[in-house]
């Protein structure tokens, strides 16, 4: 019987790519002209990509923390001719953008009702978050949407050293709590760094395939992604207080 379950935290509890969305059209407004003119769509696909690119930047170790940030935000403006080279500048740019993701902060509809019935489901289960990110930051964004009073530990790379999908976060995880990796499960959006990584380290790992998210790491066999795959949150009290065969 799993005892302990583990959650990603963006785009998994929290709902990191509205609050994005969000802050990235709210920025742009504020800009006028060109930036703000310029397509919807098209735009939150490139800070997408960008975020994308230069937070795993981060994560192997290339740039630190607000370097990455610093990137994102001159390969973001650079096409309509704006210069963000001096640092403050680009940090400067990169709090305006972070004022209106923050207040867009919100968990997914899903997340504490899926809590609820785990507990309900699986008497004693206790919940913790692995997360690839800063731990002051991550734990602001629990905190200010509640997540926090339902959480007993957060794993987050940037104060362990390693970033999933390396197997050590999920055993470190698993340590923290006093339970082997076979007694619990690990729930992610991202198949390779979430869901796969957790399964080679010894937990059930389950992805979350959200039908209205893009996946940011496709299977190469959409039928067969080789962990159980998921919709949404709901599906998870089943699956996991689902009795032995």
């Amino acid at each position: 019987m799993t005892s302990v379950v583990l959650f990603d935290l963006d785009d998994t509890l929290f709902a990191h790519r509205r609050a994005v969305e969000l802050g990235v059209l709210a920025q742009r407004a504020e800009h006028g002209g060109d930036v703000a003119l310029a397509d919807d769509a098209a735009e939150l696909h490139r800070w997408t990509q960008l975020e994308e690119l230069h937070y795993h930047r981060y994560l192997s170790g290339e740039l630190d923390f607000l370097d990455q940030r610093r990137h994102r935000a001159r390969d973001f403006v650079a096409p309509y001719g704006l210069d963000l080279a001096d640092d403050l500048a680009a940090d400067t740019w990169f709090d305006a953008y972070l004022e209106k993701y923050r207040d867009a902060w919100t968990l997914l509809p899903d997340a504490l009702p899926c809590l609820a019935e785990l507990r309900r489901r699986i008497p004693g289960v206790r919940f913790g978050v692995i997360t690839n990110g800063e731990l002051a930051f991550q734990t602001a964004k629990m905190d200010a949407v509640g997540l926090s009073a339902h959480v007993e530990h957060v794993i987050a790379s940037g104060h362990v050293g390693f970033a999933k999908p390396d197997p050590r976060i999920f055993r470190l995880a698993c340590g923290t709590f006093g339970v082997t990796p076979a007694n619990a499960a690990y729930v992610g959006d991202r198949l390779r760094t979430d869901a796969l990584g957790a399964r080679d380290a010894g937990l059930t790992g389950v992805w979350l395939d959200r039908p209205d998210h893009a996946a940011p790491e496709p299977p190469d066999d959409p039928a067969d992604p080789g962990v159980p795959r998921i919709r949404t949150l709901a599906e998870l009290p089943d699956l996991l207080a689902r009795p032995a065969s």
